[in-house]
């Protein structure tokens, strides 16, 4: 396969992106066996995502809730909080909590920070791989890096067909044969080529299922021009825009009404398009934009433990803005949570999960070897004239 696996300038982050990705298909399996006292796992039924935010906000009170994350498997609810009016800053970016208890189980590091406490490594590995642990910079640079290796995907497919060869009887599948091939027996210039070539095929439309959902993820708005050329899409609730300033002086909802409201309008939408409600998973503030997110598990999330059904609705009036459907509703919605699904490994249960941990390894893989095939290509065409060699085993 061809750059940017191959141009160091990109390699590098797919070397982090793949071995982080590698760990973060067990991330909550890892993060039990690392600190099993922060991630207790499932042992009862979870409390109110109201409940949680106001506990929380007891135990820190210069800081308020803004987002309740009621932690799925991991059995600890995360509480995101934020600096009250006038406060100084907290120095951490969320409490932990027993989903089911509401015991502190301590503070959660902003976004990036380096761990200082074995609980915080997984969530530090997370972060590493989707932002670089730099934030709103990392993530876009990740992006553009995303949106590169799309490209490549199908520019390096184009390189590896056979070419037209006058005369050759053979015929075009026996001649591109070889591309899939490793070759055990040759230098290890050619056992490296053919390692980055093959290694690319046989697995390239899975590398191009992570290549482009993680467009999606860090470079959201060329994802959504894109689709909606396509299909129906709808942009996910992060990317919609501000509701207009507003001219009274209401206040935002409270956190129980935010809960109730939330409630009302999932199990309204629930009735009227026929799908049901298995468990809540969040309830998100977004002040900036003036709107709630409530979102649940439903029948219609992909995979075994998705929880991406929401309704996103005004944060002082409580009036609906939109309902977000993984499955079933709009065609774009579907295809793209797929695609989110296979790259969180949501999905085909523990032999998905195995697949995926290797895949993150074989794209480190496919990085170094492309590295070293572009290392040895510049040093050679860099040579003198009269010294200047081929690479050993260039097609």
């Amino acid at each position: 396969m061809a750059p940017p696996l191959g141009r160091p300038r990109h390699g590098g982050f797919l070397i982090l992106v793949g071995l982080t990705g590698a760990l973060l298909a067990f991330y909550g399996e890892l993060s039990h066996w690392i600190a099993p006292e922060a991630y207790p796992g499932p042992h009862g039924e979870t409390l109110p995502p109201a409940a949680l935010a106001r506990h929380a906000e007891s135990l820190v009170p210069q800081g308020r809730a803004v987002a309740v994350y009621l932690g799925g498997e991991s059995g600890a609810a995360r509480v995101t909080m934020q600096a009250a009016t006038g406060a100084e800053p907290l120095g951490f970016g969320a409490v932990t909590l027993d989903a089911v208890t509401g015991e502190d189980l301590g503070r959660r590091g902003s976004p990036g920070a380096l761990p200082s406490r074995a609980a915080d490594i997984m969530p530090f590995v997370y972060s590493l791989h989707y932002q670089l642990a730099t934030g709103s910079t990392g993530a876009w640079i990740l992006g553009i890096v995303a949106l590169l290796w799309t490209i490549d995907c199908f520019v390096a497919f184009y390189l590896t067909l056979p070419r037209a060869s006058p005369g050759n009887s053979r015929s075009y599948l026996t001649r591109w044969k070889p591309a899939f091939l490793v070759k055990l027996s040759g230098s290890f210039y050619r056992i490296n080529f053919d390692l980055h070539r093959a290694g690319g095929l046989w697995l390239w439309a899975m590398l191009l299922v992570f290549a482009w959902s993680s467009v999606f993820f860090n470079l959201n708005s060329v994802y959504a021009g894109v689709t909606k050329l396509v299909f129906d899409y709808s942009p996910p609730p992060w990317e919609w825009p501000a509701q207009p300033p507003r001219t009274d002086a209401r206040k935002m909802l409270e956190w129980e009404e935010a809960q109730a409201v939330g409630q009302r309008l999932m199990a309204d939408e629930a009735r009227e398009r026929g799908f049901s409600i298995e468990r809540a998973d969040a309830l998100y503030y977004k002040p900036a934009k003036g709107l709630i997110q409530y979102r649940v598990r439903s029948s219609r999330d992909i995979g075994e433990r998705t929880a991406t059904t929401s309704v996103l609705f005004d944060a002082y009036t409580g009036e609906l803005v939109t309902l977000s459907l993984p499955s079933g509703l709009r065609s774009g919605d579907t295809v793209t949570n797929w695609l989110t699904a296979l790259h969180m490994a949501r999905v085909f249960g523990l032999p998905y999960r195995i697949f995926v941990c290797i895949l993150g390894l074989v794209i480190a893989m496919l990085s170094v070897t492309g590295v070293y095939i572009w290392w040895k290509k510049r040093a050679a065409k860099s040579a003198p004239s009269g010294r200047r060699k081929p690479c050993p085993g260039k097609p």
